[in-house]
């Protein structure tokens, strides 16, 4: 893979292929792409990467290695010897409507409610960890329009010297409940 010099984060990234979402069904390799998407001198190494995220570099490399084979990262700038760095291809991802479709994003919907699963269970008591849920009427594109905004607000707000959180957002027809139990 030919080394990415100066060319800019692509806004968007929109996965089409199934072999993309494979790539994300892990939490460590979702955390992973979101360190790197941070911004735009966001180049990190595997040992760096594995540092901040507090594994181990020998366990990182595996997971690191799927998210380039998928483009969804590439090499930075040269490195030194044998430690090259990483960056994220794009500051957001999106999964193309065809394969929201298909049962190709079970792993990534499984590793996002891991992450929110282990948010709850590290965070929940300390007060850090926060949720809301809102029945609304509106048309599934119009909520699909209420994520975006809310991801764009979200980077406008950003700021290099606050530490990171995850924004976990997901909509879906209200469920039915049995109310004999």
């Amino acid at each position: 893979m030919a080394a990415a010099e100066s060319k800019p984060l692509l806004d968007v990234l929109m996965l089409n292929q199934p072999e993309q979402l494979k790539a994300l069904g892990h939490p460590l390799r979702l955390r992973v792409l979101e360190t790197l998407g941070a911004g735009e001198s966001e180049h990190l190494t595997n040992r760096e990467l594995a540092s901040r995220l507090g594994v181990d570099p020998g366990h990182l490399h595996f997971h690191v290695r799927m998210l380039l084979r998928a483009g969804l990262i590439e090499l930075a700038e040269a490195g030194q010897g044998r430690e090259k760095p990483y960056r994220a291809v794009a500051r957001t991802v999106r999964v193309a409507p065809a394969l929201l479709k298909s049962e190709a994003t079970s792993d990534l919907r499984a590793a996002m409610l891991d992450e929110v699963q282990r948010g709850w269970a590290e965070h929940g008591r300390s007060g850090k960890f926060r949720s809301a849920q809102v029945t609304a009427r509106v048309t599934p594109e119009q909520a699909v329009e209420l994520i975006q905004e809310l991801v764009e607000r979200a980077r406008e707000a950003e700021d290099p010297s606050h530490a990171p959180l995850v924004i976990t957002t997901v909509l879906h027809p209200p469920t039915t409940v049995d109310l004999q139990d």
